[in-house]
């Protein structure tokens, strides 16, 4: 009796101990002050500028270990990003539309957003093309960087 007492008492601590972690990444919705939902959609804009004009955001915005999904399904690195901003420029009109932060603990946020640009499409010069993403954030060494990216193109309204 006393051996299934000691069972039924070590696995409630370990539930207790499992559970203290899970509570603390409770996740929550930036507010409009925070500081650092303010620089991660500054950095958004920015890139979402950067298929316009080559501002050089690339190298410090993702992580060396990033990996992201095109609109049509390839995966692309870093490296693939980085030869991009430094290619040629067919878009204008580039900006950022929306940008929403959710955080997850101290060192992970998700970031669900918008953007647009005319002429992105080489194949189509004249038309708008948007496209909603989601961005995984991860502060490592006190930086945030993206660690992960997903993009879809819609259809602009």
């Amino acid at each position: 009796m006393l051996e299934m007492h000691l069972r039924v008492f070590a696995v409630a601590i370990a539930a207790t101990l499992l559970l203290v972690p899970a509570y603390a990444q409770q996740s929550h919705w930036s507010s409009a002050d925070d500081k650092t939902a303010k620089y991660i959609i500054e950095m958004e804009r920015k890139w979402a500028e950067g298929v316009c004009v080559d501002n050089g955001v690339v190298a410090g915005l993702l992580a060396d270990d990033f990996q992201g999904t095109s609109t049509k399904g390839a995966r692309f690195k870093k490296a693939d990003e980085l030869k991009d901003e430094k290619g040629p420029r067919t878009a204008r009109e580039c900006g950022l539309d929306e940008a929403k932060v959710r955080f997850f603990g101290d060192s992970l946020a998700v970031v669900y957003g918008s953007e647009h640009a005319v002429g992105k499409d080489k194949s189509q010069p004249n038309i708008k093309v948007c496209q909603i993403w989601t961005d995984t954030w991860l502060k490592r060494g006190g930086t945030w960087q993206i660690i992960a990216s997903h993009d879809n193109r819609v259809k602009c309204e």
